[in-house]
């Protein structure tokens, strides 16, 4: 057998698989097709003898594109208003309604309304276990911003919605964290900062004149001290986070995490392609829910 015949055989044995990674993800058997045909031309142009687990690195692939569709699908003018809704089990192929009755129906319409990061998040690792440390590549964020993706996400498909008084906690210790830093007050950024708190950026903040990992209170604090003057609180794909305004335009996002009252994690996003694919919106005024129109991305 040669080894492109091989590599067909294996490709066959994991398309069922592949094809319900792809429903759960787009729930359009149409675009589940597209999906999985575009897996497959990116495999036959890949050196496979460096794939150890291909099954699995099969999932990252088709997720991937799928994330991609995602966000397309997202972003086109002429999308409706309101979430996509999946295909009706009666329209569908011979084949295709019992992979769509073994999602049900409910479920498929709860995730449409997921962003798309949270519900690969959740599909990837809820439905087919596939780990945080390869879930964070794949949505471009760290580990624990990738479990807070599919924990928000799990909190909505069990009906329960992310709780209001933990988006005040939240929002107050940010607020507190940039009054500290365009104040230049050390101490009070020391005292909403976790003692292990983790400070990390892409490439283009990099390139801003920053590190690229910083760790410790008190080096990240020293990092923003007498910063954060174009800084704003904002809800970065519905988390409480940093939005940084220049100009009119959506410069700089910080995803940030928490443990317990404290920052345990910041992460400065400044890539254009990357911060396009984001929902971020300003808060203003004194309640969570109380919000400026998204903001207009880097150009």
């Amino acid at each position: 057998m040669t080894e492109e015949n091989l590599l067909t055989q294996q490709f066959e044995a994991s398309r069922d698989h592949l094809r319900a990674v792809a429903y759960r993800m787009l729930g359009s058997s149409a675009e589940v097709d597209d999906a999985v045909q575009e897996a497959w031309l990116r495999v036959s142009r890949y050196d496979m003898s460096e794939v150890a687990n291909l099954r699995g690195w099969l999932t990252t692939v088709v997720a991937r594109i799928c994330l991609d569709m995602l966000r397309a699908r997202k972003s086109r003018k002429e999308e409706p208003i309101g979430p996509h809704v999946p295909e009706p089990v009666d329209e569908m192929r011979e084949g295709e309604a019992e992979m769509a009755d073994s999602v049900g129906a409910a479920l498929l319409v709860v995730l449409e309304t997921l962003q798309p990061a949270e519900r690969l998040a959740f599909v990837l690792h809820d439905m087919f276990a596939v780990p945080f440390e390869e879930i964070a590549p794949i949505v471009g964020r760290s580990v624990e911003a990738s479990r807070q993706l599919a924990s928000r996400a799990r909190r909505r498909v069990q009906g329960a919605p992310v709780p209001e008084t933990d988006l005040s906690r939240q929002r107050g210790i940010v607020d507190a964290f940039l009054k500290a830093s365009r104040e230049g007050n050390f101490e009070g950024l020391l005292a909403v900062l976790d003692p292990d708190v983790v400070f990390r950026a892409d490439q283009a903040a990099v390139r801003l004149g920053t590190l690229a990992e910083i760790r410790g209170a008190d080096a990240v604090a020293q990092l923003y001290k007498g910063r954060a003057q174009a800084a704003r609180t904002a809800l970065v794909d519905g988390a409480i986070g940093v939005a940084v305004i220049l100009g009119g335009q959506l410069r700089i996002a910080l995803r940030v995490t928490f443990r317990g009252d404290r920052i345990a994690g910041i992460e400065a996003l400044a890539d254009a392609e990357q911060i396009a694919a984001l929902e971020v919106e300003v808060l203003e005024g004194r309640g969570p829910d109380t919000r400026s129109r998204k903001q207009p991305h880097a150009q």
